[in-house]
């Protein structure tokens, strides 16, 4: 008989959010086999030669490589290896050459520290780059390292480099192929959504509407940031493009197709079936003729959807595109050398750049002054365990700090079986093919499993270097826990903005957008470029937002509670801009269009509705006084205003 927990003993829900794995895709078994062989074979030589140090700090270059191999496409793979292997080199050589030095160390680190957190505000491979500038810092002025000081920023960029060669191995016989998978998976979650949008379940439909956000982003992002580095238009990549551009009116018929099922007219299942066989043309890069069985349209929705559908067989399967009639949805990335000009501009000049450095640097600066005053074994830990905890790029720094410590002492149990059963020497090659898979394999479940999947490999190199054996261990573990507590309480408590929840600043954000959205959808001289643009940047604004609701659900209370207030609200959001793209596909296929001033109405509650949010951490009172004709195209967006703004009210 199943025993329930009496109420006194039930977890909190923050605490069983924080500990719940992540759901992650299946084993990339290419990035295991690289993670394997990348990180074994330099101790492997380092043995042969009888340098095993020289071989561990190589692979410890490697291990940095294995957690920033996380792109698909290849020209990805450069940026995300090899950039931030660079910020490590010039770290590692900083951090050697104050090694040993008192209050020098302390103030040189604790300036490392500060410009890490403010580049690490610029995007996604600067905030790895400055993850690695102050780690491995840390580690230069922390241990003392073997040979020139030359030599080990040579090692350990050589150890991540192996990793970017080995994962670029492929590329002559795969270049394109990432990039035509993430379209294709573009596709199939289109045909999902459709599949969903004729059923009942909200809940569905809208875990598949955040599913194809997801998608088209991963996709734009991969095709726009490649194309990025071509001052004309290759062909490929241009077909590409208008393959994903083709798929929009698809997706924005959606909703409408959902209106349509609730006045009885379901969607033939024919249509998610004739995306998914473009799906499986476009993976292919077939360009022959594609036959397409769909029924025939009965409505302005059945026309819309059959329209698009045609629209996108032809797109997909034609072997040549012009680029002059194609646009991008997100818009063209400048060059690169005036996005790097701009990052550089805004890091000096944002306020939120200078605060999380200055977060970061206190922390640090705490954690070099601490070590200094007091003898703590290997105290580089400290402040490494401080690195990788104040990220909040990364996540909630609350999270990290609990998850950062029970991965520790799950990777700690590990590490002491290791250290303790298998001999220095050779057995430790085996032993790394073993634990260094369990790396890129953990990660996407969470930090906390990250963490236990790193800690004894880390322990396995350091071994290596200081010959301590499990007498790492016990200090490993007090430093962790030092660590974690410096930055929870300097860099999280002391910092209201850190635990206080965005949600509502970003959906206020999110609301007024949609207002913009609204009014220009039915501006009769409006591009339509310029609707497909404010749309598709709701769509990722309104994903963040969720991104932050799930971050913040994971904070202890009162943060986490706030947070959970706003879901309905979000999904409220979300649903208006649904409703906004019905109506416009209604127009464009046949339905009258609206008033101006049934227009201005709906945007001018929605300005209230962004206001209000704006205005507190709480929901707050909002009129919900919406009227109108009950068959205009606009009766279904009236009422998702309604009922946001009659969720903004407390009950």
């Amino acid at each position: 008989m199943s025993r329930e927990f009496p109420i006194g003993l039930t977890p909190p829900d923050w605490l069983v959010r924080n500990l719940r794995p992540q759901q992650a895709a299946p084993l990339n078994w290419a990035a295991l086999a690289r993670a394997a062989l990348a990180m074994s074979l330099p101790l492997a030589v380092g043995l042969a030669v009888g340098q095993p140090a020289y071989g561990a700090l190589a692979s410890m270059g490697a291990l940095s490589g294995v957690i920033g191999d996380t792109a698909d496409a290849y020209r990805m793979r450069i940026l995300n290896i090899a950039v931030p292997q660079l910020f490590g080199a010039v770290g590692v050589t900083v951090g050697s050459l104050v090694y040993g030095q008192g209050w020098l160390t302390v103030a040189v680190v604790t300036g490392i520290a500060l410009l890490s957190g403010m580049i690490s505000t610029i995007g996604a491979v600067s905030s790895v780059s400055g993850l690695l500038l102050l780690l491995n810092s840390v580690i230069g002025a922390g241990l003392p390292l073997p040979g020139a000081w030359w030599l080990t920023p040579v090692l350990m960029t050589g150890g991540g480099l192996l990793v970017l060669l080995l994962a670029l191995l492929a590329w002559p016989l795969r270049s394109g192929v990432p990039e035509r998978a993430a379209v294709a998976a573009a596709y199939r979650t289109v045909a999902d959504l459709l599949s969903v949008s004729d059923g009942d379940d909200d809940e569905a439909y809208d875990h598949a509407r955040h599913t194809v956000t997801q998608s088209l982003n991963q996709a734009y992002d991969l095709i726009l940031a490649r194309r990025a580095r071509y001052r004309g238009r290759s062909r490929e990549l241009t077909r590409m493009l208008a393959q994903l551009n083709a798929i929009t009116p698809v997706v924005e018929a959606a909703p409408a197709v959902r209106l349509a099922l609730r006045a009885g007219k379901p969607l033939p299942p024919e249509v998610p079936a004739a995306v998914l066989h473009i799906a499986d043309a476009v993976e292919t890069g077939y360009t022959g003729p594609i036959g397409l069985h769909l029924p025939e349209p009965g409505n302005e929705t059945g026309r819309a959807v059959d329209h698009a559908l045609r629209h996108v067989a032809e797109v997909a399967t034609s072997p040549d595109v012009d680029p002059r009639g194609i646009d991008d949805r997100l818009g063209r990335p400048a060059a690169l050398g005036i996005r790097t000009a701009r990052a550089a501009r805004n890091v000096v000049l944002s306020a939120n750049s200078w605060r999380y450095g200055i977060r970061l640097a206190l922390c640090i600066g705490i954690a070099q002054a601490l070590v200094s005053l007091v003898p703590v074994p290997r105290s580089y830990w400290v402040a490494l365990t401080i690195t990788f905890v104040l990220k909040p790029d990364f996540g909630s720094v609350f999270s990290r700090a609990l998850l950062r410590a029970l991965g520790t002492v799950a990777g700690l149990v590990v590490a002491a079986t290791v250290l303790t059963v298998v001999p220095r020497g050779w057995w430790d090659v085996p032993v790394m093919m073993v634990l260094a898979p369990l790396v890129p394999a953990l990660t996407p479940r969470g930090y906390g499993f990250q963490t236990a999947a790193i800690t004894p490999v880390i322990l396995l190199l350091s071994d290596n270097l200081n010959h301590q054996g499990t007498a790492l261990l016990l200090p490993r573990l007090l430093d962790s826990l030092m660590g974690c507590a410096i930055a929870l309480i300097a860099g999280y408590l002391l910092w209201p903005e850190s635990w206080r929840t965005r949600v509502g600043d970003r959906l206020a954000d999110a609301v007024a957008d949609t207002a913009a959205y609204v009014e220009l959808a039915f501006k009769a001289d409006a591009e339509p470029a310029a609707r497909a643009r404010l749309r598709r940047r709701l769509y990722r604004d309104l994903s963040v937002v969720r991104t932050e609701f799930q971050r913040a659900l994971t904070e202890p209370p009162p943060t986490g509670r706030r947070a959970a207030a706003w879901w309905p609200l979000v999904v409220a959001v979300e649903r208006i801009v649904d409703a906004t793209t019905a109506a416009r596909v209604r127009v464009r296929h046949g339905a009258p269009p609206p008033d101006r001033a049934e227009v201005d109405q709906v945007t001018l509650q929605l300005r209230e509705l962004a206001e209000g949010v704006r205005r507190s951490e709480t929901l707050v009172a909002i009129r919900t006084d919406l009227t109108g004709p009950p068959d205009s195209v606009l009766e279904p967006l009236r009422q998702e205003v309604a009922a946001a703004r009659a969720i903004a009210s407390p009950h």
